[in-house]
C-alpha cells in the first residue's frame, strides 16, 4: 500500500481562559494528519498530534519538523491494513514511545483509512448511534463568580457528575464551591471530582483531603506532582479520598513499568489520556493491568479538537458498564472542527444527523 500522509497545522481559540494549576490557557495548537493511498486519494483517513505545552514529552518548539519527519519514516515502511488490532500493533512498533501524541494520530488516521475514511474508528454502537456514553461536566479554574456560573450551568443542562479543578483560586474559595452543589445536590444525586493537578504538597495534603471528603467526594486526580511514589503509596493506603493517578503515568511505557507502577502506588483509579500516554494500544495495556488489580478508570480527553475527540469515545464505548468519562471538552474553542458528537443531559453520543466540517 502506497500511503502518503499530510499535515494541516491548527490554532484552536478557547471559548474563556481556561484555568488549571499550570496555568491558564486561551488557545492551543494542534496538527491534523490525514492519510491516503495513492491509488485511492478521495478515501482520507485523518488523526490528530496535540501534545500540550509543559505536560507532554513530545511536546517541542519544532514539534512540526519531527511529525513531519516521523511521518516520512513511517510511509517509507511497506505494509497493508489488514484488521485493526493489526494495524495498533504495527504502529506500535514503528512510532516511537518517545513521541506519544504522533502514535495516537497515526493510528487514529490509518483506522479511519482502513474503514473506509467515515470517521469511523471502531465498529461499535456508538459510532452506529445506539449507544451514549456518560461524561462529567467540567468546572475550570478562574475567579469564583466565573466558576460558580459554570457550576449552574452545567448542573441546568443535566450533568449528574461534575468535576471541578482546584489548586489555583484558594483552597478556601474552591470549597465553598463545592459546599454550595452538596447544599443543594446530595451525593447520591450528584457525584462530585476534583482534579488537582499536583497542586497539594506533603504538609497539607492531608489535611485538605479531609475537607474534601467531608464532602462526598468521589475522588481527586494527582493530589500532589507527579514522581513522589512513596507519598502517593501512603495516601492510597490511607484512602481519605479515592485518589486517581494522572500525570503519573506519563512517560511511563512497556508492560513491565506499567504494573510496576500500579504495584507500588495502588491507586484507586488511573486517569487515560491517549495522547499523553502513547495512543489506543497503550491505553488497552494499562486498562488490562488496572482491571487485573481492580483498579478503575476513565478515559480525558486532552484539549485535542473533534478530531481526537472521535477517537477517544469511539475507542471508550468498546468497554461496558461505563463510569462517567471526561469526554465534555467538544464546546471548549470558538474554532473546532464541526462533528456530529452531541452533548445531552450530560451524554455524549454520536449524531448522525449531523455532518463533520471540512477541512
Amino acid at each position: 500500500m502506497a500511503l502518503q500522509f499530510e499535515i494541516v497545522p491548527h490554532i484552536l481559540r478557547f471559548t474563556f481562559t481556561a484555568g488549571t494549576s499550570r496555568g491558564s490557557f486561551n488557545e492551543k495548537e494542534t496538527w491534523w494528519i490525514k492519510v491516503f493511498d495513492n491509488r485511492n486519494p478521495q478515501v482520507v483517513g485523518w488523526g490528530e498530534a496535540s501534545p500540550l505545552k509543559g505536560l507532554s514529552i513530545d511536546y517541542s518548539n519544532d514539534f512540526e519538523h519531527v511529525l513531519r519527519k516521523e511521518l516520512l519514516r513511517v510511509t517509507a515502511d511497506n505494509f497493508s491494513l489488514s484488521d485493526p488490532q493489526s494495524i495498533l500493533s504495527l504502529v506500535h512498533s514503528l512510532v516511537p514511545s518517545s513521541l506519544p501524541s504522533i502514535r495516537f494520530a497515526v493510528e487514529t488516521a490509518l483506522l479511519d483509512l482502513f474503514h473506509g475514511g467515515r470517521r469511523e474508528i471502531f465498529q461499535n454502537d456508538f459510532f452506529n448511534g445506539k449507544m451514549c456514553i456518560p461524561i462529567n461536566g467540567l468546572i475550570w479554574m478562574g475567579e469564583p463568580n466565573f466558576m460558580q456560573e459554570q457550576i449552574t450551568l452545567k448542573l441546568k443542562e443535566g450533568f449528574d457528575t461534575i468535576k471541578m479543578k482546584i489548586g489555583a483560586i484558594g483552597f478556601d474559595d474552591e470549597i465553598r464551591l463545592l459546599e454550595y452543589i452538596r447544599e443543594q445536590y446530595g451525593p447520591n444525586e450528584i457525584t462530585l471530582r476534583v482534579d488537582a493537578n499536583g497542586a497539594f504538597g506533603e504538609g497539607d495534603v492531608r489535611e485538605k483531603l479531609i475537607q474534601l471528603a467531608a464532602l462526598n467526594i468521589h475522588s481527586i486526580e494527582q493530589p500532589v506532582a507527579a514522581g513522589q511514589r512513596t507519598l502517593m503509596r501512603q495516601l492510597c493506603k490511607e484512602a481519605i479520598l479515592p485518589i486517581a493517578l494522572d500525570e503519573e503515568l506519563i512517560g511511563v511505557h512497556g508492560l513491565g513499568e506499567k504494573a510496576q507502577l500500579l504495584d507500588q502506588i495502588q491507586p484507586q483509579f488511573i486517569i487515560l489520556k491517549p495522547s499523553l500516554l502513547g495512543g489506543i494500544l497503550a491505553c488497552q495495556e494499562w486498562i488490562e493491568l488496572a482491571e487485573e488489580r481492580d483498579i478503575g478508570w476513565w478515559f480525558t480527553s486532552m484539549l485535542e479538537s473533534n478530531i481526537a475527540l472521535n477517537a477517544i469515545a469511539q475507542m471508550t464505548a468498546n468497554y461496558a458498564e461505563l463510569m462517567p468519562q471526561g469526554l465534555g471538552t467538544g464546546k471548549l474553542y470558538t474554532n473546532n472542527l464541526n462533528a456530529p458528537l452531541t452533548i445531552k443531559k450530560g451524554q455524549l453520543l454520536y449524531n448522525h444527523k449531523s455532518q463533520w466540517g471540512n477541512i
